[in-house]
Parts: C-alpha cells; sequence; structure tokens
C-alpha cells in the first residue's frame, strides 16, 4: 500500500486571540494592548505635535517659560493597602509624571467619582493621606470635583489628578526619548517590584516572611538633584504600569535602538524575588510606584549614580544597562550565567487595577 500523503502542520505556539471589538482589562495594563488602544484610537483622534511626543505629560511652551501638563486617573484595588493609599498613590503618580518631563510640580487638581456607601472615614483617610503627600512633594491641590455614582457602580472611590509643573531654565533641551543615543547609560533609582507585589498580597490573603511595602513616593528629589548638578539627562520614566521592561520597550521602539541590561546588576528586594517565584511572575514587569529609570551619557553616569544614591527616593540606585545600536527597537537581558534573552513588551493581563 502507497504511504499515506501527510500533511505538514505548524509547530509554532499560537498567540491567543484578544477580541478587538471590546474593552478587556488587559487594555489597562500598561502593556501591548494598552499601546495598541493609544495607536488605533486615542492618537488618531487627538494627533498633535506635544501628543506625539507619547512622554509622561505635555511640555506646553507659555511667555517663554515651559510648563509641563500631566493627568492620570487612579482606580487601584485595595483602596488601602501595606505602604500606602490610592490617595498618595494618585498625588505621588502625578507628581512623578511632572518631574519625568523635568519638571518641578507646582499645582495639582483632583476629581473624585465616589460610591454610593462609601464609608466617611475610608474618605477621610484618602483625603489625608493627598495632604501629606502634596505636602512632602511640594505642591499645592488647588481645584477639584467630587462625583457619587449608584451603589456598585464605582468600587468605592475612583480618583483622577491633573498637575502642572514648570521646567527650570537650566534644563537646555527636552528630555524624553527623542534625545537618547548609542552608548548613554541606563540606570534605575532603587529595587524593583515592591508596588505590584504589596498590592497582590492583599488581594490574595498572602503573608511572607516580612511585611512586602509599596515604594509609592516622590520622585522630583532625585531629579532635581541630578538637574541641580548639571548632568545631562537624555531620558527618565517612571516604572509604573508594565515595569522596566515594558518602559524600555517603548524608548527602544521610539529611538530604534537596543537596550542591552545586566540581570546580575538588576536590584529586586530578595522578599520580592521569592514573592514573584511563587506567584509566577517577572519582577521586570511589575508595576513600581516610586523608582524610575534614568538614560544618561556614559561619560556623567557614575556621577548621576553618586548623586542619585545621596538621595533618600533613589538611594538604591544601580546602573543595569547600556543603550546599543543593534538589534534595533529591543531589549535583550543578559542572564547570571551569560546567555541573552529577549525582554519583550507585557502582552495579557498580568496584575490588573495596580493604580
Amino acid at each position: 500500500m502507497a504511504d499515506a500523503k501527510i500533511n505538514p502542520f505548524n509547530l509554532s505556539c499560537p498567540v491567543p486571540r484578544v477580541a478587538d471589538d471590546r474593552i478587556v482589562l488587559a487594555h489597562g495594563g500598561g502593556g501591548r494592548l494598552t499601546h495598541q488602544l493609544i495607536e488605533k484610537i486615542f492618537i488618531p483622534a487627538f494627533s498633535n505635535a506635544m501628543l506625539e511626543q507619547r512622554h509622561d505629560g505635555a511640555v506646553l511652551p507659555v511667555n517663554g517659560a515651559r510648563l509641563a501638563f500631566t493627568t492620570d486617573s487612579f482606580v487601584v484595588r485595595p483602596l488601602i493597602f501595606p505602604g500606602g493609599d490610592i490617595g498618595d498613590l494618585a498625588v505621588n503618580g502625578t507628581v512623578n509624571d511632572l518631574a519625568m518631563c523635568g519638571a518641578r510640580p507646582l499645582y495639582l487638581s483632583s476629581g473624585f467619582i465616589l460610591e454610593e456607601g462609601l464609608p466617611m472615614e475610608t474618605l477621610r483617610t484618602i483625603v489625608t493621606s493627598m495632604q501629606k503627600a502634596a505636602a512632602a512633594a511640594g505642591v499645592k491641590l488647588v481645584t477639584g470635583d467630587t462625583k457619587v455614582v449608584d451603589k456598585g457602580k464605582g468600587d468605592g472611590v475612583f480618583v483622577n489628578t491633573s498637575g502642572i509643573g514648570l521646567i527650570e531654565a537650566n534644563v537646555k533641551h527636552s528630555i524624553g526619548p527623542a534625545a537618547v543615543q548609542p552608548g548613554d547609560a541606563v540606570i534605575i533609582s532603587g529595587d524593583l517590584g515592591r508596588h505590584g507585589v504589596a498590592i497582590l498580597s492583599v488581594r490574595e490573603g498572602l503573608e511572607f516572611e516580612s511585611e512586602i511595602l509599596s515604594d509609592t513616593a516622590s520622585l522630583w528629589p532625585a531629579v532635581e538633584a541630578l538637574l541641580c548638578a548639571g548632568i545631562d539627562i537624555h531620558c527618565l520614566r517612571d516604572l509604573t504600569r508594565g515595569g522596566l521592561a515594558t518602559t524600555l520597550n517603548e524608548i527602544a521602539a521610539d529611538r530604534n535602538v537596543c537596550i542591552k541590561l545586566q540581570e546580575a546588576l538588576i536590584p529586586v528586594n530578595e522578599v520580592v524575588q521569592g514573592a514573584c517565584e511563587i506567584l509566577g511572575l517577572d519582577p521586570l514587569y511589575v508595576a513600581n510606584e516610586g523608582r524610575f529609570a534614568a538614560i544618561v551619557p556614559a561619560a556623567q553616569a557614575d556621577a548621576a549614580l553618586d548623586i542619585m544614591k545621596k538621595v533618600p527616593v533613589s538611594c538604591g540606585s544601580a546602573r543595569i544597562g547600556s543603550v546599543e545600536e543593534t538589534p534595533a527597537r529591543t531589549v535583550v537581558l543578559q542572564s547570571r550565567i551569560g546567555g541573552n534573552r529577549v525582554v519583550d513588551m507585557l502582552s495579557g493581563e498580568q496584575l490588573p487595577r495596580i493604580c
């Protein structure tokens, strides 16, 4: 009997298909689906030169000065978590977006969407946290709005904050991905993953050897120290949704460069690392709320690192990699044993409702 004809087949793993006709939680995760949403829906509708910078805030020329303007919404669950709550998270998150533009944070607005039945004491706790965070960051909350929705429609409280900051005269060029060059050094301001793991520990009722606290904090003191020292900062990004990996992928794609990291140099708290291994998470993708990446000329990397280590919020800073020409639009991690792997942008839903 003649041999039966065997049809060829594909051994590649299929990529899970995400419905493209409706919003899913992963659209808010800061990864690939978030970027698709921005590129396909928002950029075409509102396209302009300032929006297309795709930075943490917009830089606006006003009467010879440069202002930074940003807005952010916070839907974190639970409202109160180890090391913080939705109130100080909202203030610090908005202050940090301004700082990443090289701007001194000055003024905030806040909008509250409150759910019917929210305990007044919970709201008081959140507002008190916001007041303390604003005072610590040196900003004033100068206007706001309040709305109330039906019970079951708001998950307690959602907070929107907008901020305005002033870019100092000694900042000669725009700080952002456009200034990144091959040869630059990559520095991060501290250990990774604490905010995301702190949130997850409360959601899932997990207990670890020592308590993991969110790293939520204002990053402006570290940025101000770099600017005052005359460091030629090329790019700043806070490592929020999608973590370090997604943030660096954004920069690499924007500048058509490769960012090469050394795993042995990336600081991760031992308890956080253990928690991530148990939960099947990669610290490179876990959200942070008090950490940022700074890309600076290699010749100034040691000086920048020394400056950052002297500021409390960035005392755990580390130089973790460099910018190279190839392979373009890629982030590559050199493992502790010497091998290389591509670190792609977060594709799905890892930790929703994280901020």
